[in-house]
């Protein structure tokens, strides 16, 4: 895999999909790896050169001691961008991932569109974690074995019945976040940047097209935050996935791939 390093902080990128196609930057959310847009760059490939980046922290990146910020990971997206010679990129973030795509529309003039999922502007109007769930994704029990530990945390971010529909995609999921999500260090740096993350008083500057998705039943970061941030992004259009949970684009991903790959034909 291709790396870049920034700051003496190392950070490994994949590549996907057709060079000469326009470049789409996918962006993870909080500890997860690049596994988590598998789907996605699939569903993008034969049409779209797809950038997936560890963010620091995570996977084959460094996890360089925290605490971490948005736009440092930002900067991070940056130097991949320069390492990779891109000229325009559409970013689609998800999570933690969308505010260091907010942050980096707001920083570098290369982003032709956004695709926000699952996320939000932050600062104090944004609709918080709920104190029970963030202490579930935050705090296993200590006595259960490393896939259980996984499942566990990932509960408040899925459907009730989603482990029972699908039980052979949840064990993959198991094996892809033990083998390439972030390292404690590196999600507690993370979780850092996340609670700092402010944008939504600089939102209004951005013009280009955007689109926000988001789940009707998001426990980890409340539907509430489609709102927020559609209201500074007039232009931004806004679909919302009834019953959908914070990991709607994993349970929804073919609704959501359809609609993203649409956004993207008409922004390209």
């Amino acid at each position: 895999m291709p790396t870049v390093t920034r700051d003496g902080v190392t950070i490994e990128y994949a590549v996907d999909g057709d060079p000469g196609g326009p470049t789409v930057l996918l962006l993870e959310g909080l500890g997860y790896g690049r596994w988590m847009w598998r789907w996605l760059a699939e569903a993008l490939a034969d049409d779209h050169e797809v950038i997936r980046p560890d963010n620091r922290g995570t996977g084959g990146s460094d996890a360089p001691e925290g605490p971490y910020t948005v736009a440092g990971m930002a900067a991070d997206a940056v130097a991949v961008l320069d390492d990779r010679g891109v000229d325009a990129v559409h970013v689609c973030g998800a999570s933690m991932g969308g505010m260091i795509a907010q942050e980096l529309a707001l920083s570098d003039d290369r982003v032709a569109s956004l695709t926000l999922l699952c996320t939000s502007p932050g600062g104090d109007e944004a609709a918080p974690t709920p104190p029970e769930v963030r202490e579930h994704i935050f705090a296993a029990p200590e006595d259960i074995d490393p896939r259980e530990r996984v499942r566990y945390l990932m509960e408040p971010a899925v459907s009730d019945g989603f482990y029972e529909r699908e039980p052979d995609l949840v064990e993959r999921i198991v094996d892809w976040r033990l083998a390439g999500d972030a390292t404690p260090t590196g999600r507690e740096a993370q979780a850092a940047a996340v609670a700092a993350f402010d944008a939504s008083d600089r939102l209004g500057a951005l013009s280009v097209p955007t689109l926000v998705l988001h789940g009707t039943a998001d426990r980890v970061l409340p539907v509430e935050n489609a709102g927020l941030l559609a209201d500074p992004l007039s232009h931004a259009e806004v679909d919302l996935f009834d019953d959908g949970p914070h990991l709607f684009l994993i349970e929804e991903r073919e609704r959501v791939n359809d609609r993203v790959r649409s956004f993207l034909n008409e922004v390209a």
